[in-house]
């Protein structure tokens, strides 16, 4: 069993790209295929689908190098962040995002600004 799914998965997914490998699997669970669909909706990832048990995604590639450059996992299970719906930053001046598990769901930051609802700051991806 882990204790942090999310950092796995941004682990995993860290990993897979620096080998240059097709795709990469992981463990299901909500939270975690939620952001996967995020990531695929912002361009970050090919494709996402779940099979059984496991999560697959297909990663995506821009000129050999991998089309996420960066990821930090910020809300830990021994430290949350909470943020209010105006405090939710800005990633990399704008060329990354933030996601956030919020009242109405997990959501990207610009999402969660204009639907005016704060949450958990779970991780940033660039």
């Amino acid at each position: 069993m882990l204790n942090d799914p999310i950092a796995d998965m941004l682990t995993r997914i860290r990993n897979a790209q620096k080998a240059l490998h097709k795709d990469v699997h992981f463990p299901a669970s909500r939270m975690t295929e939620s952001i996967a669909a995020i990531l695929k909706d912002h361009g970050f990832v090919s494709d996402v689908a779940r099979e059984e048990r496991n999560i697959r995604v297909v990663l995506k590639y821009l000129s050999s190098k991998g089309a996420i450059s960066g990821s930090r996992r910020l809300s830990k299970p021994g430290l949350r962040i909470y943020v209010g719906a105006k405090e939710i930053p800005a990633v990399q001046n704008g060329l990354g995002i933030a996601i956030l598990s919020t009242p109405k769901g997990v959501l990207e930051g610009r999402a969660a600004r204009s639907e005016n609802v704060g949450g958990e700051l779970l991780c940033e991806v660039w």
